[in-house]
């Protein structure tokens, strides 16, 4: 590296060292000059004398804020630095300029609107807020992978193009693929499932898209999603792997990202396992109780899931045995009543931000179930065949990357978690 980060300035007082990086903020008192300068380990104070170096004085008092500058010189410890060290420059180079005025503070002191920082997204990352969205995120996609690797998992590349609905409905994006029709993939549920019942133990992390035309402040039509899928599982089996997944990454984000949780005004319990288990029908019943209008098979609304949370009185919970009716066709009914299938979401600080099934190993079974959706089952035969040649049950669940970053860094709407939103209304930058 040609420059030394901000961060590691403090362990190399004294030396002949080159930093780079932003003028996050100038303060000119004539004949002395404190530059505070950014990179992405931290910020540090330069602090320029004219009557030490005219000539790095002129080019310092030359600089506007967010000029890209290189530095060479030393640190010294300081009474009157609030970090307790200054740097000492010999040399100033100016990379590159920035132009004036810029789009907003990014200091994020004075407020910005939420469009007009998505609008300028490179620059709303310099910000103190952003920038610890997205290094908890790093944390969260790190210890995710991290658990299930210690675990004996392997990670799956499905593809983002496929041939047909993965889990039927209209909420798909067309695109053309040289002579055919394709779509964008609305889940790798099918892929992961072809892999678990040959790896038995896989995950994968990757971008999915649904044409909902909703504009709310949890949903988003481009998501990244966190999958597993276990092979001689059932839906309570990945149950278990879930919650201890979810405690690990929350713990992981504790202990890791202090400063940023800090930065966020955010602290959060981590809850005792395992988690509540309630049923679906259990789940209407107390919203019945409550005086909520609902009917059996309907799905929870928003309001209606944050209000569970209250009810159930606890930070995390399973709802478990849903309707058929609501869940896609590859899930497993149960036995003893078809109309209930081995489903499961859930639910963290009022928001679903998983859900999973055991899924259907039968090829027979999987074809009335294709047909029951009103689906061709002839668009599932590649599918449908990989079931015919020893498939042992298994089961698996999603995580909504940004919907679990929502709920661990506290954001109120899922475009803050998302690097480069795509929703109805927004397609660049």
């Amino acid at each position: 590296m040609w420059r030394t980060m901000i961060g590691e300035v403090r362990r190399r007082i004294g030396e002949e060292l080159t930093l780079a990086g932003w003028v996050a903020r100038k303060r000119d008192l004539g004949r002395i000059i404190f530059l505070l300068l950014r990179d992405a380990s931290g910020v540090i104070q330069v602090t320029v004398k004219r009557e030490d170096n005219p000539e790095v004085w002129e080019t310092a008092s030359s600089l506007g804020r967010e000029d890209v500058i290189k530095v060479r010189g030393h640190a010294e410890l300081s009474e009157v630095s609030h970090a307790g060290i200054e740097f000492i420059p010999r040399e100033i180079e100016v990379l590159n300029r920035s132009a004036s005025p810029l789009p907003f503070d990014p200091t994020g002191k004075v407020k910005a609107e939420l469009d007009t920082r998505l609008d300028y997204r490179f620059f709303d990352f310099r910000t103190p807020r952003t920038s610890s969205i997205f290094k908890i995120q790093t944390q969260i996609l790190r210890a995710f992978r991290e658990f299930l690797l210690d675990r004996g998992f392997i990670e799956i590349q499905p593809p983002c193009i496929i041939s047909s609905a993965s889990e039927g409905g209209a909420e798909l994006f067309k695109v053309p693929y040289f002579e055919k029709e394709a779509y964008l993939a609305q889940s790798p549920q099918l892929y992961k499932q072809m892999c678990a019942i040959s790896f038995e133990k896989v995950f994968t992390v990757v971008p999915v898209w649904r044409a909902e035309k909703f504009n709310r402040p949890t949903h988003l039509n481009e998501i990244r999603q966190m999958d597993v899928e276990v092979a001689f599982a059932s839906d309570e089996d990945v149950m278990r792997l879930l919650e201890e997944v979810l405690v690990y990454i929350l713990e992981e984000v504790r202990e890791r990202c202090r400063g940023e949780l800090e930065v966020l005004g955010r602290k959060y319990e981590i809850p005792s396992l395992p988690l509540r288990r309630v049923t679906y029908t259990e789940a209407v019943e107390l919203l019945h109780e409550r005086g909520e209008e609902m009917e059996w098979g309907e799905d929870f609304s928003k309001p209606q899931e944050r209000l569970l949370s209250s009810l159930v009185e606890e930070e995390a919970f399973f709802i478990k045995d849903w309707p058929t009716v609501q869940k896609p066709f590859y899930v497993m009914p149960h036995e003893e009543n078809p109309e209930i299938c081995h489903a499961f979401d859930l639910l963290y600080e009022g928001l679903e931000i998983s859900s999973g099934t055991q899924r259907i190993h039968l090829p027979e079974l999987l074809r009335r179930q294709i047909l029951a959706k009103g689906l061709n089952p002839k668009d599932f035969e590649y599918y449908i065949n990989c079931f015919a040649y020893g498939a042992p049950p298994h089961a698996g669940w999603s995580i909504g990357l940004e919907r679990l970053t929502m709920t661990i860094t506290g954001m109120k709407n899922i475009r803050e978690c998302c690097m480069f939103p795509r929703d109805r209304n927004r397609l660049i930058p």
